[in-house]
Order: C-alpha cells, then structure tokens, then sequence
C-alpha cells in the first residue's frame, strides 16, 4: 500500500504586493518548491496558461485560488486586468502548465509591463526543462546556448542550425515528438556527427535520456514520433574555431572536386562554420580562379 504523504503546511507570513513568476512541476508534482505553494495560496489572482492544467495542481495541495486564462490567445485580454489588480497593490502569480513561466512560454509582454509601471517583480524558482536537459545530459554546461522550438520547415529550420554551427557553447532545443526525426535528420546534416542528447518526458514515470552521435540518433526508431515532452542538446561545436586562412585552403581543396554548393557543405561540416558564408566565399575563390 501506498504511503500517503502529507501536503506541507503552508507559510502564514504576509505575501508582499507585486507579481509573482512562479514555476511548476514539468512533470512530478512533488517538484514544486514550499515557496510556491505559499505564493498560490496566497495571491489575488493566478494566470495560467491552462486553468485546469493548474487547477489540477492546486487542488493536489489543497489551494484554493482566482485562476484566469493567459497563454498566446488570451494575454492581450487577460494582461489589462492583471496590470490593474498589480497597480491597486494586489497579488498577482503568473504560471505555466509546466516549468518556468517565460521559457518558450507567454508573459514577456506582463513583466515587462509590470515592471514599467513600478510594480516588483519577484522570480519563484523551480522546474526547468532546460535545466533539468543540462543536468542529465552529460555535456558541457559551463557555457550554453537555449535556442527554443526550431522552425517546423526543413529549409527554415537548417537555416538557423547553420547560424549556430559555430557557436562554442552547448545547444539546447525543444522539439514536438512529430517532428523528432526530422529535427535530428537535419541537425545531423548541418552539425556532422557531434556529440547530442534527447531527453523525453524529464521527471515522469517514462523519462529516458539517450545519449550518441547526431547520426545515430536521427536513426534511431524510438524517435520516429515518440510521444512526450523532448529536450535535445547538442555538444559545442570544435574548440579552436577556424581561421579565415583555414577556411580558405578548406575551400579550395573541395572546390578542386566538388561545386561550391557542395564545396561549401563539406567544409561547413568539418570545421563547424556557417554554410551560407562558406558558400559566399566558395562562389568568390571559384570567380578568382576562372
């Protein structure tokens, strides 16, 4: 038999007015900090991107709470109200259905607000997919780079993992399960075989972390359209960044085999450059010589 566990007690000390960015569980309730729940309990008005998403949290821990709808459809509606709840000195706690609130979720346009009409902005720290990715995955984490949902088009979509091929840092994406194999077909094209992780449904009862080349990966089976929640982080590119010089001598080698589409493909992928500049510069040798 299950022990049951008692939901802790809550904070009776006085909440200060302002507006609270509170973060929630991304998948196991219990990961919700004592400070938060003070802070659902205790504000005027709580926006949610999904009201019964968090009406089915708060009711785990006994909160009874003013929730209101606020995700990309309702915030033009639902923002006027808060602003004035804030500026009459109220409560306000502004949440996601899962994770940190502004995270590739709304509320940008709120805090921004908030904070230009003198109103204290307090950060409740908590869940983060991103973070939760990072922790797990094993690569470096001293420097990274949260590049949100890529494009749903291919074209789109290998334009921007060309823009940050070169960038020293690890990179971190969320993607939608559909669209997994083609994400990782196409980082496979752009990165070459680089160091990459998947991370799916972080912290819930089916939570796996795979970790291979990008190569392997975009073959794999399991992420044909797996369901659930994805995080993919992809290694830094090469430590020592090409040269001008390097790439130059690079090009021209491929150039001598190879079309400067082609040309430029190949070098992209073995030195960690942008492709497009690559290929710029390939069409301008290739005009030198002829």
């Amino acid at each position: 038999m299950a022990r049951s566990v008692p939901s802790p007690a809550l904070s009776d000390a006085p909440l200060a007015p302002g507006l609270y960015v509170v973060a929630t569980p991304i998948g196991n309730l219990r990961d919700i900090t004592l400070r938060a729940l003070d802070v659902l309990a205790a504000a005027d008005l709580v926006l949610a991107e999904d009201t019964r998403v968090t009406g089915k949290l708060l009711s785990v821990y006994g909160i009874s709470a003013k929730l209101e709808r606020h995700d990309e459809h309702a915030a033009a509606r639902a923002r006027p109200k808060a602003l004035a709840v804030l500026a009459q000195g109220g409560r306000v706690a502004l949440v996601s259905d899962a994770g940190t609130p502004l995270i590739s979720d709304p509320g940008y346009r709120l805090v921004r607000e908030a904070a230009a009409q003198g109103t204290p902005v307090f950060p409740i720290p908590g869940a983060s997919a991103l973070l939760a990715g990072l922790a797990a995955a094993g690569l470096p984490t001293d420097r990274f780079l949260f590049a949100g949902f890529p494009p749903p088009k291919s074209a789109a979509r290998r334009a921007l993992f060309e823009e940050l091929a070169g960038v020293r840092a690890t990179l971190v994406f969320y993607e939608g399960g559909s669209r997994l194999a083609a994400c990782l077909a196409d980082m496979a094209q752009v990165f070459g075989p680089r160091e990459a992780v998947v991370g799916r449904e972080l912290t819930k009862l089916y939570e796996t972390v795979t970790r291979a080349t990008l190569d392997v990966l975009a073959a794999d089976p399991q992420f044909a359209a797996p369901k659930g929640e994805i995080v993919v982080l992809v290694s830094p590119g090469r430590e020592a960044a090409a040269t001008a010089a390097d790439a130059d001598a690079a090009l021209s080698e491929a150039l001598a085999r190879l079309r400067p589409a082609d040309a430029a493909a190949e070098v992209a992928k073995a030195l960690g450059l942008p492709r497009r500049d690559l290929y710029r510069r390939a069409l301008a040798l290739k005009g030198a010589d002829s």
